[in-house]
């Protein structure tokens, strides 16, 4: 190609960092050029004594790295794609979405705090860690004694401040705990199956982003793009846009494609609801051939659901 070189523009933490090393890695054996990733820091990053679903706005983890690709700092950004606004600022897309980790999330349980017996390994009245509005309204669900305790920083920070006693488990999603090959040590480690918890639109999923007129670049990375992935977080994102959420809406939601056919599941809680008040969500399913279909449908049971 006629670059020098791809100038990959990154978070951080140790989490965005190994992924886009994944994705330096990818481009550099089929590019054929030097490949350099420059660290920016993000609003997300900044705010860290503060749950981002009480900070208003959207791109909390992406603003940063979008401005510096419209201002050509970077050839590249490599997304969480569970952490992007449905919309792309003008004159950039997303141009591939490699194969899709796994979207389950983990419960990680001190080992001082395991029932053995018990549902998840909880004590009745377990003290769980998270942020995240969607995970609080279904672990309560699943556990309605669990204390929902405030959770910030990036996963090998939260594992520390569960080891560290200040929680009797916390609730991370499986693809940054598998990216990072995290070997469990003071802690179980219980994986959570769709049907006890919905993961966050395009969770699991990375994105790549480029400059729309950049298409050099985006003919190289059609290499890395996995269109059953992307139809997939496509439906689950479609849902998400006509929901008119960002990243901190409580919207647990999963698109399976199977038997020719896009099968979509979905919870839905208050955007008033808090951390600690009861859980209050609807459920909905629904089945459609292209993503736009099945977002629609599944969205139009969900607010039906609300007004019953």
């Amino acid at each position: 190609m006629t670059k020098q070189k791809i100038v990959i523009g990154t978070r951080g933490s140790d989490l965005a960092r190994t992924q886009t090393g994944m994705v330096a890695d990818m481009i550099a054996r089929i590019a054929g050029v030097p490949v350099e990733t420059i660290i920016i820091k993000t609003e997300g990053d900044r705010i860290q004594d503060v749950p981002l679903h009480m900070v208003e706005g959207k791109g909390f983890f992406t603003k940063e790295l979008e401005e510096a690709l419209l201002e050509e700092r970077i050839d590249l950004a490599v997304h969480s794609l569970k952490d992007l606004p449905t919309e792309s600022p003008k004159g950039l897309v997303i141009a591939a979405i490699p194969p899709r980790e796994k979207a389950n999330d983990l419960l990680l349980v001190r080992n001082g705090s395991v029932c053995e017996g018990q549902p998840w390994l909880l004590p009745p009245n377990a003290t769980v860690g998270t942020s995240s509005k969607r995970r609080a309204l279904q672990i309560k669900a699943l556990q309605p004694g669990a204390v929902i305790k405030e959770l910030r920083g990036n996963v090998p920070t939260r594992i520390a401040k569960l080891v560290a006693e200040q929680y009797d488990a916390i609730l991370i999603a499986a693809a940054g705990y598998r990216r990072l090959s995290i070997e469990a040590e003071g802690y179980q480690v219980v994986v959570l199956d769709f049907d006890e918890m919905l993961p966050a639109p395009g969770q699991g999923a990375l994105a790549l982003q480029t400059r729309e007129n950049d298409l050099e670049l985006r003919e190289l990375l059609e290499a890395l793009h996995d269109k059953g992935t992307e139809i997939e977080v496509d439906a689950e994102r479609r849902a998400l846009e006509l929901l008119g959420g960002g990243c901190g809406m409580p919207l647990g939601i999963r698109a399976q494609h199977r038997d020719g056919a896009l099968h979509i599941r979905a919870i839905l809680g208050p955007d008033a609801w808090q951390l600690h008040d009861e859980p209050s969500f609807v459920r909905a399913e629904a089945s459609g051939d292209t993503p736009a279909e099945a977002a629609e449908r599944v969205i139009k049971s969900l607010t039906s659901a609300q007004q019953d």
